[in-house]
């Protein structure tokens, strides 16, 4: 069986290992609970701690369905939360998922794909004692912290990804592949976004509502979590709206290249046509043509070109076209 950890608690300090399949009566103060850890298991091994714990048919049946949406479903005297986890691989986010099982005595953690240990988390929490002796619904807050703590490297990467394509796009054109990149990750942003909205929204339900194994003071704290939702929401529209400008500012610094590449073919165009024209006149089959017997004509012809050629060349150059 993928147990992670599953431990005894009394008064915020671990008292002994359990058997999955260990019974364990607690008082109804708040001051004994279990936590038992579970990485990907099957269903049979989720379906026996449902009959110990009488878990809803229906939480165990989410718990074991990964891609769920976060939510907070409250069952009698239980709680059942989903929140989901995320991850930069090869530059796509990756999504696990960790579900929650709630009671006055219990809390059940059900991780499904999700890369990231809840140990440095229980060490942590191990580490201070008056509050995870305050009760179980604290380590399901430190649980959601865990996972909306997890949103920040991802999202501090794509930020210095992004500020890199903008400084690309001031010194260089934006190639084929960049240009795909911004559109990969504004899709990247827009999914990541479905999860921060449902997150937000379970932190919110958990500090506002009066839910059951939640403790009043223990709302505070669900705030926090909320307001870390909030910040990693903030980020991630911001992203996106750089993103957009980005790819506007690449084009319009196209089209201003382009425009300048185009003044200055403009400008030598005009400049080469008056010695086509000049030449063309001159290069035409007439017998009776000023100028073809004189001669001073030939070099009269060459300063004539040479002078408009020059005058054409100072004003293209003045007005910033050469």
């Amino acid at each position: 069986m993928p147990v992670i950890a599953a431990y005894l608690y009394r008064h915020g300090r671990r008292v002994r290992a359990i058997a999955i399949g260990e019974r364990v009566d607690c008082p109804n103060d708040r001051s004994e609970f279990v936590w038992i850890g579970l990485s990907d298991p099957c269903a049979k091994e989720v379906e026996a701690l449902q009959a110990l714990y009488g878990l809803h048919p229906l939480a165990v049946e989410d718990a074991l369905k990964d891609g769920q949406l976060p939510k907070v479903d409250v069952y009698g005297d239980q709680l059942f939360v989903i929140g989901r986890t995320a991850h930069l691989c090869d530059g796509h986010i990756v999504y696990g998922q960790t579900a929650v099982f709630l009671g006055h005595s219990h809390i059940i953690t059900v991780r499904q794909g999700s890369t990231r240990s809840h140990r440095p988390l229980r060490e942590q929490l191990e580490a201070s004692p008056d509050l995870l002796g305050q009760g179980a619904d604290y380590v399901l807050h430190a649980v959601l912290d865990f996972i909306v703590d997890g949103y920040l490297p991802l999202v501090t990467a794509v930020e210095e990804e992004v500020a890199g394509m903008e400084q690309r796009t001031i010194d260089t054109f934006l190639g084929r592949t960049e240009i795909a990149r911004i559109f990969t990750l504004r899709r990247e942003l827009m999914r990541f976004d479905r999860i921060l909205v449902p997150m937000g929204e379970v932190a919110r339900k958990l500090a506002r509502h009066d839910l059951p194994c939640v403790d009043g003071e223990a709302r505070h704290y669900f705030s926090d979590v909320l307001d870390h939702v909030r910040r990693v929401e903030a980020m991630a529209s911001g992203l996106r709206e750089v993103l957009t400008s980005v790819f506007e500012f690449s084009n319009l610094m196209e089209q201003q290249r382009t425009g300048a590449i185009t003044r200055q073919l403009a400008a030598w165009a005009a400049i080469l046509a008056v010695p086509t024209a000049i030449a063309g006149i001159y290069g035409m089959n007439f017998d009776h043509m000023p100028e073809l017997h004189s001669r001073f004509g030939y070099p009269a012809i060459l300063a004539i070109i040479g002078t408009v050629c020059g005058i054409l060349f100072w004003r293209f150059k003045r007005f910033g076209w050469l």
